[in-house]
């Protein structure tokens, strides 16, 4: 068997389940002391392996599996492993893949159903993916089965630009969102992971990229209501596998080392099982930008008896055998993490017979299929969010003969895919889709008109656009404006947007298109003016005001994926309507924000500001109408009990369409401060014209809780404000009834 593990070790290691398989079928003994480990004795626990397993390791070997590329161990057979992978919207880095919209344009749908499907899907491509790898022995970064998704972070400014990667700026959303995407990834069987997801970044992580700037103070009531209710949701409810510490300090003291958030609440208060890793690179941070160490040692230490598992970095590698010697931490803390991370791999079936593990043979004929293409264009057209639609601009009609397709995003991928994204040769772009979808006989034409901050050296284009029965003018930003720094290469900003606005050189070329249409110079064939279409890409909430007067109609379509182009040209010429819903607030101005490093709510989304946004969370238009009526809520709830709320919703357009129920509450005689409102319930529904469909929803004791200043979660009695429609009770959202109940009673809830 030595030999047999030589042999391994010389072609960068096979798959450790081959070596399973063939001592199984020789007889061969895998370890030259013992003719049967425990750590292949499929009839123990995954736990009780794991531990045998790390019981024969060396200090050094053991400390060589506790980083982001684990060393092979051939006398064991223990394989090479990259705990590094990424699948935030579809599997990235990683070849061939379907590419579906950013977080934040999946947040947009309010579907978690269809969360859940594309979650299935990315992780059979990542199976298989995986299985391909290692067939052709590949072992590179990005081939593993632990994935450093969800980011389940509060989009709580609207200025960080990794704010496409969550699901927005409601912790109920995020934490439908997140649960659902969770136990897609993870799959249902009851004894195999199929692959291993990570919710990041923990905790209140939404502030500059830039290293040099240390988190300001946030306080335990606003990290309980706003910054930890996902986290807790996908560790209670989804079992996530891991959980990744972020970069910034909480309070003084880093997240990927602190007792507090690692130890007493993710371990002690919510029973997470998994394992928790740090983000990339986090652990050097504490020696050299937070000083709160001297050394590797040091901040291997502090982040090994903090129940740190596994470091993204060198930190463990290079300073936890030196802090074991020196007695900064004991070797049984070593043996306790390692054995935690390692049963993740025994999870997966990394050290199982492939034949005993069901996810192991997956056909490559799944990669991208027809099938995972129609989810995607599904979830982009689900996504679009028609912001503006001024005399009914949209649909287009029979009368619309000649399209114009115009600006910096109407041909570019990157308009498509955001950030941590994958790649297949079928990216339909916004031009694309709009010839590929046009009516037979319709005239196109086409010309970029201006660069993403850049301006044309000519006016052909803003000359000859008006002339067209339609301009659609594909503007906004892409992954090179916003996000983390490594990508936005042309940021200004370390990839936040501190102005929230779209580059200059594109308002000055809309502004020139609409001058050219009102002045009446040039004229379409029919001698009316061209119907101006203003399509954005993006990930954050930019400041909308010029754009909104320039334009007839605007849709917001975030960051779409690979089929983006062919569900915007279905919703332009009318074959469904618009359903989409803003995740998060757009403002009227920059002015109506709190300081960017102010972590305190007070101000912040829509649950905490009172100021009048330019498009509320949860806003969205139709093509079609809707009318709720009967409202039907008790009247007394006693503490502790959920509360059901219904409504009829009746479709009275004309066409076939979506509508997102939205249900919200407000405790009216709460004896802290509460949220002026927050949503507690949603759901999807589709009604043809004149069709009526009654809608049920339960209100959880949670969402009745207040958090007060000793830390307790508490249901009082009082009065409950309820509301129910198509997005918050506020003027600019047309359908929506009220009602009231009161809660009977006191109840102390789980914090």
């Amino acid at each position: 068997m030595k030999s047999l593990m030589q042999k391994m070790t010389g072609k960068m290691m096979l798959s450790l389940s081959l070596v399973v398989s063939t001592s199984l079928n020789t007889g061969m003994d895998i370890h030259a002391q013992e003719l049967s480990p425990r750590y292949l004795d499929t009839s123990l626990s995954f736990e009780e392996r794991a531990a045998d397993l790390v019981s024969r390791m060396t200090l050094e070997e053991k400390v060589s599996q506790m980083v982001t590329d684990a060393d092979a161990i051939p006398r064991l057979g223990v394989p090479a492993y990259r705990w590094w992978s990424e699948c935030l919207h579809g599997i990235a880095r990683n070849g061939n893949a379907t590419v579906f919209p950013m977080p934040i344009g999946l947040a947009a749908t309010f579907d978690d159903d269809m969360v859940y499907k594309i979650a299935n899907a990315i992780s059979t491509e990542g199976r298989i993916l995986y299985d391909m790898a290692q067939k052709r022995g590949n072992f590179s970064k990005y081939t593993g089965l632990t994935y450093y998704s969800p980011s389940i972070n509060i989009y709580r400014d609207p200025r960080w630009g990794r704010g496409q990667e969550t699901y927005g700026e409601d912790p109920f959303l995020t934490s439908r969102m997140g649960v659902a995407y969770v136990k897609g990834l993870q799959g249902n069987d009851p004894k195999y992971l199929k692959v291993a997801a990570c919710a990041k970044h923990y905790a209140a992580y939404s502030g500059y990229t830039d290293a040099e700037v240390r988190i300001s103070e946030t306080t335990d009531v606003d990290m309980y209501q706003t910054y930890l209710p996902a986290f807790k949701a996908l560790v209670k409810e989804a079992d996530v596998e891991s959980v990744m510490g972020a970069y910034n300090l909480i309070n003084g003291e880093p997240a990927s080392g602190s007792r507090k958030y690692l130890v007493d609440i993710l371990r002690n208060q919510w029973g997470f099982k998994g394992y928790v890793t740090s983000d990339c690179g986090a652990l050097a941070r504490f020696v050299n930008v937070f000083n709160i160490c001297k050394n590797a040692k040091e901040a291997a230490a502090i982040a090994a008896n903090s129940g740190l598992n596994l470091n993204c970095g060198g930190t463990y590698k290079s300073g936890l055998p030196g802090a074991v010697k020196e007695g900064l931490v004991k070797e049984s803390t070593i043996d306790s993490l390692l054995t935690t991370l390692l049963t993740t791999r025994f999870k997966l079936g990394l050290f199982d017979n492939p034949k005993d593990v069901p996810y192991s043979s997956l056909s490559w004929d799944k990669v991208d299929c027809a099938e995972h293409r129609a989810l995607a264009y599904q979830a982009a057209a689900k996504s679009f969010v028609l912001l503006e639609n001024k005399n009914n601009t949209l649909p287009l009609n029979s009368e619309d003969h000649y399209v114009y397709v115009t600006g910096a995003n109407a041909n570019n991928q990157d308009a498509l895919i955001g950030n941590y994204f994958g790649m297949n040769g079928q990216l339909s772009t916004f031009l694309e889709g709009i010839s590929n979808k046009m009516p037979k006989g319709m005239s196109l034409q086409y010309r970029p008109g201006v660069q993403l901050t850049k301006e044309a050296y000519n006016e052909w284009t803003t000359k000859e656009a008006p002339e067209a029965d339609v301009v659609v003018a594909c503007l906004g930003l892409t992954n090179a404006l916003e996000g983390e720094g490594m990508d936005a290469i042309a940021a200004d900003e370390h990839g936040e947007v501190p102005s929230l606005s779209i580059p200059e050189a594109q308002l000055s070329f809309l502004r020139k298109i609409r001058a050219n249409i009102d002045s009446g110079k040039s004229k379409n064939k029919t001698g009316k003016k061209s119907k101006l279409v203003v399509v954005l890409t993006g990930g954050c909430p930019v400041i909308l005001k010029d754009v909104r007067e320039l334009a007839d109609a605007l849709i917001y379509a975030w960051y779409p994926g690979e089929e983006g182009g062919n569900a915007l040209a279905d919703m332009l010429f009318g074959r469904y309507s618009p359903s989409g819903r803003t995740p998060l607030t757009f403002m009227k101005s920059v002015e109506q924000l709190p300081p960017f490093d102010d972590y305190s709510m007070k101000g912040r989304t829509y649950r905490y500001m009172d100021k009048e946004a330019m498009y509320p969370f949860g806003y969205g238009l139709s093509y079609t109408t809707f009318e709720y009526v009967g409202l039907q809520l008790p009247a007394v709830v006693k503490a502790g009990e959920p509360a059901t709320v219904s409504v009829s919703i009746t479709n009275t357009g004309k066409m076939a369409a979506d509508e997102v129920v939205q249900l919200y509450i407000k405790d009216v005689e709460a004896s802290v401060d509460v949220p002026l409102r927050q949503l507690c319930g949603f759901k999807r529904i589709h009604l043809k014209p004149g069709e009526t469909q009654k809608v049920t929803l339960d209100i959880a004791p949670e969402n009745m809780s207040v958090v007060t200043g000793t830390l307790k979660r508490t249901i009082e009695p009082g009065v409950f404000r309820v509301s129910i429609g198509n997005g918050q009770s506020l003027p600019v959202t047309a359908n929506y009834v009220e009602g009231e109940f009161k809660v009977k009673g006191k109840k102390t809830l789980e914090l």
